[in-house]
């Protein structure tokens, strides 16, 4: 397409966005829960067309040589379809946090102020690979109250446009505004450039992906942008850790899904245990095809340890590679994860109260936790119903975003005829 017919499409759609942002701020919960319940049916039954449709951007992808990775991320099978479909559920089992009004106050002005909570308005999402982040984003985005453009990878395009299809027939059936929900069918990336240019129209920017592209997307938006760029996740095992616990914990996070922005990526170890404590977590990590790149005085203690170069810390490895370094106590641990951390989760194994809340009142990150994975820093597993994703800025949510950080609050006054003094 030519630049000028891409803005103008850009343009069309942002502005029917705007529009439609009005439409599903106003809707009842009752029956926002029951268009994500008629998705979801719609996904079971049309399962079968959306495969065949996902099976042509894999058969595309392949020809391009995209890695097993990325193939495996692209999939939309029975079982990722399923979890969609549950997803839609869940979401809409969730209490609908648009119109919530707290924090009532009678001043003595004699007028009474409170917030309510309402949605953001538009929000773009931009991602990679997943097609199943159209309905997860759509769902999420529905439900508080706002509308959406997605723009999915150029690998996923029939994928998500199939999803769309889906959405739109629901949304047509009930008669209700289609742009509330908008996914782009052009994949020139000369579209993204022209949307995150219309700060008229789109309140908030979310990319979802790797961090060159949530680089690119923060240094061209003129909107807000929310978002995280790399998880490097640390563990500290203070002095009296109990070890078959830090052990355990150390072998889940790496381990589980080593590819995932909550695994570990280092793992810091009190000098005064170290010669006890690394041989053992090294041997049982090697056990897991985990290698190890170590300080000098960790590679001293176990011969399952290489040395590691000073671009090792702070890295994120994104697969089956640790970090590994002796630090003298919970101070140079803190410091060392002031330094190399990424605000996304750290972790503190410890058997001292005191430590454990030093930990967590001095450790900047979005999720701090005490003797438990990195692994639990998610939407579902903190009870949020579901995550749009992790944001490691702090304006205006820190951590995994579910329904309430799609919205915001708004004051609000009831009077009964009062003036300003």
């Amino acid at each position: 397409m030519e630049r000028a017919q891409i803005e103008a499409r850009i343009l069309e759609m942002v502005t029917k966005a705007k529009a439609a942002a009005r439409t599903i701020g106003a809707m009842s919960g009752s029956m926002k829960n029951q268009l994500l319940l008629e998705v979801a049916e719609s996904l079971v039954d049309q399962q079968p067309w959306i495969i065949s449709e996902n099976a042509k951007d894999l058969a595309e992808a392949e020809k391009k040589g995209l890695t097993s990775a990325m193939l495996n991320r692209l999939q939309l099978n029975e079982k990722v379809i399923g979890e969609m479909v549950q997803g839609l559920r869940e979401v809409a089992a969730l209490e609908d946090p648009v119109g919530e009004v707290s924090e009532m106050r009678r001043r003595p002005s004699g007028i009474t102020v409170g917030r309510m909570r309402v949605p953001l308005g538009v929000i773009c999402m931009i991602y990679e690979s997943r097609p199943n982040v159209t309905i997860d984003s759509a769902a999420l985005c529905l439900k508080a109250g706002n509308a959406v453009i997605l723009r999915g990878g150029s690998e996923a395009i029939r994928s998500n446009l199939a999803l769309a299809k889906v959405l739109h027939e629901v949304l047509a059936k009930h008669q209700i505004n289609p742009a509330i929900v908008q996914v782009l069918d052009f994949t020139d990336r000369e579209g993204i450039d022209c949307l995150l240019q219309q700060e008229a129209y789109i309140d908030l920017v979310i990319p979802r992906g790797g961090e060159g592209l949530i680089r690119a997307v923060t240094e061209k938006s003129r909107i807000p942008v929310l978002k995280h760029y790399k998880g490097v996740c640390h563990a500290f095992v203070d002095v009296d850790a109990d070890f078959d616990m830090a052990i355990q914990i150390a072998i889940n996070a790496k381990v589980q899904r080593p590819s995932a922005c909550n695994a570990l990526e280092g793992l810091l170890v009190h000098r005064e245990i170290a010669a006890e404590f690394l041989p053992k977590v090294a041997h049982a990590l090697k056990k897991q095809d985990v290698r190890l790149l170590g300080c000098h005085r960790s590679c001293l203690l176990s011969d399952e340890i290489e040395p590691a170069t000073e671009s090792d810390w702070g890295r994120e490895f994104l697969d089956l590679t640790l970090a590994v370094k002796v630090v003298a106590d919970l101070d140079e641990a803190m410091d060392y994860i002031a330094h190399y951390g990424s605000k996304h989760t750290e972790i503190i194994i410890t058997g001292s109260y005191a430590h454990s809340q030093r930990f967590l009142r001095e450790v900047d990150a979005s999720a701090v936790m005490i003797n438990a994975s990195t692994r639990f820093n998610d939407g579902g597993q903190f009870g949020l119903g579901a995550e749009i994703g992790i944001s490691t800025t702090k304006l205006h949510a820190y951590g995994p975003m579910g329904l309430k950080e799609l919205t915001t609050k708004k004051f609000i006054v009831y009077g009964a005829g009062e003036t300003r003094a």
